[in-house]
């Protein structure tokens, strides 16, 4: 064989090794398998980055929930400004409200510049849902809006209050405790006598008696 074929044998050797290398490669990417990762997350341009996106329900391990769910996630903020996430609906428009770590209402939850928050753990801020129905161990839509940045929609795995998350689910309101009464009696008190008052006065000692007329 001449030296011209087998280097023309070669390399159609490489050539089909080199396609058929980037077709695994293609293939077995998690969208071209439609593979969702174990954690979502997702991106708003270059500096917000939002990870481990978490619809929390109860105690269910499997099945529909429909009722109160939290929502947890990690926004990263690169940025040189402080972010501000303003909303956060899920599923079929469920918004969430936010608060404290003490329960006190929020507007808004702020991340600083350069900086990570986590919302919805134990002991930080929360973002509740009053009700939504989602499929446990699923997926679900959601969305994130930011001030002065666009509207970020992506999707949440949805996780019982149990493993990793667990504590991070809704729990319910205390209920609220009546004030006790105070016993009453039917006995009266004697009224204390006001401070100042005059006492009467006691009959004065050796006081002279009437004279009793002689007798005639």
């Amino acid at each position: 064989m001449s030296r011209s074929l087998r280097r023309g044998g070669i390399a159609a050797i490489a050539a089909l090794a080199i396609a058929s290398l980037s077709s695994c490669a293609a293939g077995n990417t998690p969208a071209t398998l439609e593979v969702k990762p174990d954690n979502a997350s997702a991106t708003l341009g270059t500096d917000i980055r939002l990870n481990n996106i978490v619809v929390v329900t109860g105690d269910e391990s499997s099945g529909e929930h429909t009722g109160p769910a939290n929502v947890t996630v990690n926004i990263s903020n690169t940025g040189t400004e402080a972010l501000e996430l303003q909303s956060i609906t899920v599923a079929n428009g469920a918004t969430a409200t936010f608060a404290d770590e003490k329960g006190a209402a929020l507007p808004a939850i702020t991340v600083p510049a350069g900086g990570a928050l986590l919302l919805g753990g134990p002991g930080g801020p929360t973002a509740k849902v009053a009700s939504t129905t989602v499929s446990v161990g699923g997926y679900v839509a959601a969305s994130f809006g930011f001030k002065n940045h666009d509207k970020l929609d992506t999707e949440a795995q949805v996780s019982p209050n149990k493993g990793l998350y667990k504590g991070y689910g809704p729990t319910a309101a205390p209920a609220a405790v009546p004030p006790k009464a105070t016993p009453t009696t039917g006995a009266t008190t004697p009224a204390t006598p006001a401070t100042g008052a005059t006492t009467p006065a006691a009959p004065a000692t050796g006081t002279t008696a009437p004279a009793v007329p002689a007798a005639h």
